[in-house]
């Protein structure tokens, strides 16, 4: 009789490890993809939140980041950390040039009603460009490199490094960001035009040169976000685009123009899709994120945080 109660008692202890363990594998895989998901989010919900320009082009800047991280890892040995200190820069200065190239007049010269549709074919043209451009330069082949790809153990449950820092990374910029809209005054200039863009224009902000420098923003947020997936996953010339859905995915559910609300959304968003993958298949990552979309747009049309 005592040794009967002595399995059962081993027996509920390993299926309460189990399930804590396939807890902690959920939350930690769910944060390490949805801080990813937030941080090229943010970017997007900048140019669309702010400006009404639906970039579909986003993610091609996330791919180049990749690719610019790989290039300088593997070429020139530098750290794809402080590939950061050169993503980030080069593609805020390629977002200013684009927008007083392409977006400035697209901007000031048409209705806001025609200022989306406009924005989509303007940015569809961008993205096949900046796609076959990689094609020539890197061609079709799967690339990539190996960083910090060893694991961790925690509480019985193993986490690779590289993700674990990638997420950190991303979750820590989101959020340094998030708090540089609250407390600059150029972030405070920003957030007007977000609530009450003619009641920001009467009070003297300058509508240009904070929709260039939030285009610039946004774009080396893309590239900043491609150079911690650079360190996950090999590289495609095509790898762009589901980023692009996924953050507008994540823009819609958090609320436009809603920062908090952006990165929150990305990391529930990476939870869902991490728990699908765990509970059922991979199959079925898509399917749980689309169903989290159908089922806030349905309760909450304007988003999580929407007003």
């Amino acid at each position: 009789m005592a040794e009967e109660l002595g399995h059962r008692h081993r027996g509920g202890a390993e299926a309460s490890l189990g399930v804590t363990t396939l807890l902690l594998d959920v939350v930690v895989g769910g944060l390490t993809t949805g801080g990813i998901y937030a941080l090229v989010a943010l970017g997007l919900n900048l140019q669309y939140g702010l400006m009404r320009v639906l970039n579909v082009a986003h993610g091609e800047f996330l791919m180049l980041g990749a690719y610019l991280t790989y290039a300088l890892h593997t070429g020139w040995g530098v750290n794809p950390l402080l590939t950061l200190l050169i993503t980030g820069p080069t593609a805020f200065a390629v977002g200013l040039a684009l927008h007083r190239l392409l977006y400035a007049r697209l901007l000031e010269g048409d209705a806001p009603e025609s200022l989306e549709s406009r924005s989509l074919l303007l940015s569809f043209g961008l993205m096949f460009v900046l796609q076959n451009a990689a094609l020539l330069l890197w061609s079709a082949d799967l690339r990539g490199y190996s960083y910090l790809a060893i694991p961790l153990h925690w509480l019985g449950t193993v986490f690779p490094a590289n993700r674990v820092l990638a997420a950190a990374v991303a979750l820590g910029l989101g959020l340094a960001f998030y708090v540089y809209l609250r407390v600059s005054l150029t972030g405070k200039a920003v957030r007007a035009l977000m609530q009450e863009p003619e009641g920001a224009r009467l009070v003297g902000i300058q509508t240009a040169r904070i929709h260039a420098l939030c285009f610039g923003a946004g774009i080396a947020m893309s590239a900043v976000t491609g150079s911690l997936v650079s360190m996950l996953f090999e590289l495609t010339p095509f790898m762009g685009l589901p980023y692009t859905v996924t953050a507008l995915v994540v823009v819609i559910l958090g609320g436009l123009g809603n920062m908090l609300g952006c990165l929150a959304a990305g990391l529930l968003l990476g939870l869902v899709e991490t728990a699908g993958i765990y509970l059922a298949s991979s199959d079925i990552r898509l399917i749980s994120s689309y169903a989290v979309l159908s089922l806030i747009l349905l309760l909450r049309p304007s988003g999580l945080f929407g007003r």
